[in-house]
């Protein structure tokens, strides 16, 4: 019996060493509670109307200001050239002679029938002056005479002036056998050379003899978009810079405006002069053109990040009492960061997904 107890108080005494060490050995097992995070919220703002200054960065090129392809206008051969490539020309100096000997030989002809023709009326107008003085005299010369000298008097004139019409015709044409600068410029192309034939039209008449360009004065020719027509105005000075010089911003006065969009760039010509008497500029050179637009009138501007464009449209996602309602709208202007735009439907005070996406439908929950 004895025996029996003092076996069962070992057991239990086992059993609560074993428990101790086990409790004393094995890691807690309470843990910390883990905090649930908030929902992220989604950023909205308050629409409201403001002024949007502005700049655009567009194309541009340069050309001359005056530039002219001079052709030849008679069949003929070059005779001398007196500019090439790089000539700085004055306006009427002579760039080359041409020679047509059968224009020559034409000339003369005319010249020749000019004043054959003219010794033919003075004979003809001194016999009818001396009839008329006669026929004062009472039976000396009937009125038959006096009309029959008028008459040849009067056919000599008509034959005297269209000799002298082709004369001076002829005159003209040889002219252009001398090809003068019609401007002051520099000769940017040469493509004949001494003894070429060169004509009107036919194979003479392929290539212009030269090509000569403006270069102190030259024009600086931009697009402007459809969106941003109402927003320039003449006189605004537009800087721009070339890659010939990247460190250096040139600028120039809007001088012209087309007043029209092209058909198919849906945009505005503009021109502006620039002065280049250092020469620095060249025409052909393109150039990246910077556009400043003042604020104007204000209107409703929103970030660039609210304005979602996808297959449904361009909408705004907007924050009605927590849930989401697609507002469609239509863009302005445009910024790195914001946007402008409008819509019959906007309200000053309500308020916008800062950063809106595809994903939001109407009536998705903004939380």
């Amino acid at each position: 019996m004895k025996t029996f107890k003092s076996s069962k108080i070992k057991t239990i005494y086992y059993l609560l060493l074993l428990a101790l060490a086990e409790s004393c050995a094995a890691p807690s097992d309470h843990k910390e509670e883990t905090k649930a995070l908030p929902a992220p919220t989604i950023a909205t703002f308050v629409l409201s109307k403001d002024s949007m200054p502005s700049s655009l960065k567009i194309p541009a090129e340069l050309i001359a200001y005056k530039q002219v392809d001079i052709f030849a206008k008679v069949s003929s051969y070059v005779k001398n050239l007196n500019a090439d490539v790089g000539s700085n020309v004055k306006s009427g100096q002579v760039l080359a002679t041409l020679e047509a000997p059968e224009l020559v030989a034409q000339v003369a002809a005319a010249e020749s029938k000019y004043r054959s023709q003219q010794a033919i009326f003075q004979s003809s107008d001194a016999t009818y002056k001396r009839i008329v003085e006669t026929s004062k005299t009472p039976g000396t010369i009937s009125k038959n005479d006096v009309d029959i000298a008028a008459a040849k008097r009067n056919s000599d004139l008509a034959q005297l002036q269209a000799a002298k019409a082709d004369f001076l015709a002829s005159s003209t044409i040889k002219a252009y056998l001398t090809i003068r600068a019609p401007f002051a410029g520099i000769i940017s192309a040469r493509n004949v050379y001494l003894g070429a034939y060169i004509g009107s039209s036919g194979k003479g008449a392929e290539l212009p003899i030269f090509t000569l360009q403006e270069l102190t004065h030259l024009r600086l020719v931009i697009s402007v978009p459809e969106a941003y027509k109402n927003y320039i105005k003449l006189n605004d000075v537009v800087k721009f810079t070339v890659k010939a010089y990247p460190n250096e911003q040139f600028s120039a006065k809007i001088a012209r405006r087309s007043g029209v969009m092209d058909s198919q760039l849906r945009s505005e010509h503009i021109e502006l002069d620039v002065l280049n008497t250092n020469l620095k500029l060249s025409p052909g050179m393109v150039a990246e053109a910077t556009v400043a637009f003042s604020g104007g009138s204000k209107s409703f501007i929103v970030p660039k990040t609210a304005v979602v464009n996808s297959a449904e449209g361009i909408f705004l996602v907007q924050d009605l009492h927590g849930k989401a309602f697609k507002l469609p709208i239509t863009k302005g202007r445009e910024t790195d960061s914001l946007t402008e735009v409008f819509s019959d439907h906007l309200v000053s005070g309500t308020s916008f997904v800062k950063k809106a996406n595809e994903e939001m439908h109407n009536g998705s929950l903004l939380n």
